[in-house]
């Protein structure tokens, strides 16, 4: 679900790599005014992060946002627990998928959307095995090989 005017400002990559997407939400983020600007400047990192459903509310833990260079005493702790919102209806949907052995919620990117808002595109995911990601690494080098071949045949 690729908005047309969103711009990136953190990308998940490894998360791809490391897990099977079963499907993808769009959620809003509480943030401090000095977290907005250092992620408008690219300072973070969802390496590590996750979502949980707790009491019924949505929290990503462990993302790394930088302090903001010039906010001085208004900056927040870079790796403090940030909600997430999402109505009601699909924060339950959510809690139903997770509770299934081996599914977790991981964020896939963190964007400002056409209003300028910032916005978390959250997956729930299934964890990958080894065998899988060498599969997968076999499935795109053989299509790598197959636009290589065809890319010289059109010549």
């Amino acid at each position: 679900m690729r908005e047309k005017n969103s711009r990136d400002l953190v990308t998940n990559r490894k998360a791809r790599h490391d897990y099977h997407i079963i499907e993808t939400y769009e959620a809003g983020i509480v943030l401090a005014g000095t977290e907005v600007k250092s992620l408008r400047e690219g300072k973070a990192n969802l390496k590590d992060s996750f979502a949980r459903v707790e009491k019924g509310e949505l929290y990503l833990y462990n993302m790394h946002i930088s302090p903001y260079e010039k906010g001085n005493i208004f900056n927040k702790d870079p790796l403090r627990t940030r909600k997430l919102l999402m109505h009601r209806r699909e924060i339950d949907r959510l809690y139903g998928l997770v509770k299934e052995k081996g599914v977790t919620l991981v964020p896939l990117r963190v964007y400002l959307n056409e209003r300028g808002l910032v916005k978390v595109e959250l997956a729930v995911a299934k964890g990958k095995t080894l065998y899988d990601k060498r599969e997968d690494i076999k499935r795109r080098d053989a299509e790598r090989e197959m636009e290589k071949a065809f890319k010289e045949y059109r010549r």
